[in-house]
């Protein structure tokens, strides 16, 4: 056998080495795609796409261009919940303008036995991870009493920023449903990089409705969770993101707002 064969032989080994031992040994790491303040402003236009994101992560939340619906990944598996409060499987080639994909790696489990609301479920992760500068990606899966979604519809150019679309925004509640809440509890120095606090999207078990959630009651269930210590940020270069502002004076209270 010839060197150059030789070598192309173990370059295609060593290729297939290092992806079977990322695939086994994913990274605690966040890929986030732009940044919040940009959607904030109104840059809801997008490069990357599901099938991108899939290649940084199994699980992660965001929207799709135009704003069109709300983006939950699990099990790598993509669904867009839409405005009328469907869900459906998200097409490989579809765009996204904002986010935030991880392998997620649980190292923490509780089972719920009894109902529980959404801010005793947050003090279980809080108490485990005591530091306030810490990312952390949680899972619940369970019946929920009551889920409180919403999803803003499908925006058109000129585009509005995001406060100034909120009141037009389907609410929906899900009640005795089993589903599944995904999620991030994100640092308060990362407000307007990301959604600082806890940021969380719901789906049905028979995949077909959802939305982000605005509150919940768990009746029972399992929540698992784990911290994550490193981000990489991929910045937008088209003209809208690069022309936008992204340090507006009411920045934290604008996020909080649409956020819930």
């Amino acid at each position: 056998m010839n060197h150059s064969l030789t070598d192309c032989l173990c370059e295609k080994q060593l290729v297939s080495t290092v992806s079977d031992f990322h695939r086994s040994n994913p990274e605690s790491v966040i890929y986030q795609t732009s940044l919040m303040s940009a959607l904030l402003s109104g840059v809801y236009d997008g490069n990357t796409t599901v099938a991108n994101l899939l290649t940084r992560g199994d699980f992660g939340l965001g929207t799709f261009n135009q704003l069109d619906g709300e983006l939950i990944a699990f099990d790598s598996q993509v669904y867009q919940l839409r405005s009328d409060g469907s869900a459906s499987t998200a097409k490989p080639d579809q765009k996204t303008p904002f986010a935030v994909m991880t392998f997620f790696k649980p190292e923490y489990r509780h089972h719920f036995q009894q109902p529980v609301d959404r801010e005793a479920i947050h003090q279980v992760i809080n108490q485990q991870v005591q530091s306030d500068n810490q990312f952390c990606a949680l899972r619940i899966d369970g019946l929920f009493a009551d889920a409180a979604t919403r999803t803003v519809p499908c925006q058109h150019r000129p585009y509005r920023s995001m406060p100034e679309i909120l009141d037009n925004q389907p609410v929906f509640t899900f009640n005795r449903r089993r589903g599944v809440v995904i999620g991030f509890r994100t640092p308060q120095y990362m407000q307007g990089i990301n959604v600082a606090g806890y940021h969380e999207h719901f789906i049905t078990d028979d995949r077909q409705g959802g939305g982000h959630l605005l509150d919940y009651t768990l009746h029972e269930g399992v929540l698992t969770f784990g911290e994550i210590n490193k981000l990489i940020i991929d910045l937008p270069q088209d003209k809208d993101f690069l022309n936008a502002n992204l340090t507006p004076v009411d920045l934290d209270s604008a996020i909080r707002s649409v956020e819930g």
